[in-house]
């Protein structure tokens, strides 16, 4: 049964949470044309990850939503493999009654969108991959460490949370509205009035072990995607040094796929989801959703 909660996040956007047979999921709805897009945000993300590309004109209607362990959805101590995710997911569509949608997602929500696309191929109409690949830079951990060192901190109060996020090096000293509504979506208040994250280190930790960990071939299961794909990739450094995704990584998936589409977009693995990134983003996924299958 669907549960609605009072927040409302304006005209065109819902707070909702759904209860599938496995878990209660957290979602955003975001209003537009029918049938909706599903996303699925990055590793330690929330639903809140899509707002600056959502409103940077995306036609289609948006289901934005927070994973398994993530945001305000169940936490179970067990269970943050890629199967677990994918059949919360497909619990997702059952709950509205779509026997095929699009899906797609950033980051962690990129791969998980692959992995949908080769369980569950009758269910999955297209895929859209947000700056992942079958291969990111071999250095990724070490990149995104900062990100992850966040988790399971405490702060006295939210804004001094946000100062500690502004400090963040792969922010490139950029910041949009939306993003204090991500990360606002990122904490919450204990009772002792300070402020420390909703996603722990163990179940994120367990995530990463389901993507590097468990003997999946990722070039071949993106081989095996049949559906038409679309590879949107950041292209500007994350750290000093480098991109997430290189060009050439995000190439050699666009070969693997077998029907891919690949869209470079400003911006960084991060702030690309805001700006003249997000921008181009709705623009592509505007395109892609309305292009009609090769016949």
């Amino acid at each position: 049964m669907m549960k609605t909660t009072d927040a409302d996040l304006g005209e065109k956007t819902v707070d909702r949470y759904l209860d599938t047979k496995y878990i209660r999921l957290h979602y955003l709805r975001h209003a537009g044309t029918e049938p909706p897009l599903l996303l699925m945000p990055g590793l330690t993300a929330n639903a809140h990850a899509f707002d600056g590309v959502v409103g940077a004109g995306v036609r289609r209607a948006v289901l934005a939503v927070d994973l398994r362990g993530r945001g305000l959805s169940d936490k179970p101590d067990q269970g943050y493999g890629m199967g677990e995710h994918a059949a919360d997911i497909i619990g997702m569509l059952d709950e509205f009654g779509m026997d095929r949608a699009i899906v797609g997602g950033h980051s962690f929500g990129g791969i998980l969108s692959v992995y949908l696309a080769c369980h569950y191929p009758d269910r999955i109409e297209k895929i859209i991959i947000i700056d992942a690949a079958a291969r990111t830079h071999p250095n990724t951990g070490e990149m995104v460490a900062p990100a992850l060192s966040r988790l399971g901190r405490k702060w006295p109060s939210f804004s001094d949370f946000l100062a500690d996020i502004k400090k963040a090096p792969y922010l490139k000293g950029e910041w949009y509205p939306e993003m204090e509504r991500y990360y606002r979506g990122d904490v919450k208040q204990l009772d002792d009035g300070t402020y420390t994250t909703n996603s722990s280190l163990e179940q994120i930790t367990q995530a990463i072990q389901g993507v590097a960990g468990s003997g999946i071939d990722w070039s071949e299961y993106v081989s095996r995607v049949t559906q038409p794909a679309l590879l949107i990739n950041a292209r500007e450094n994350y750290d000093d040094k480098a991109p997430i995704l290189p060009e050439e990584l995000a190439l050699e998936t666009i070969d693997l796929l077998q029907a891919g589409q690949y869209k470079a977009v400003s911006g960084n693995h991060l702030t690309m989801l805001y700006g003249e990134g997000a921008k181009q983003i709705a623009a592509a996924i505007n395109d892609f959703v309305m292009a009609k299958d090769p016949q």
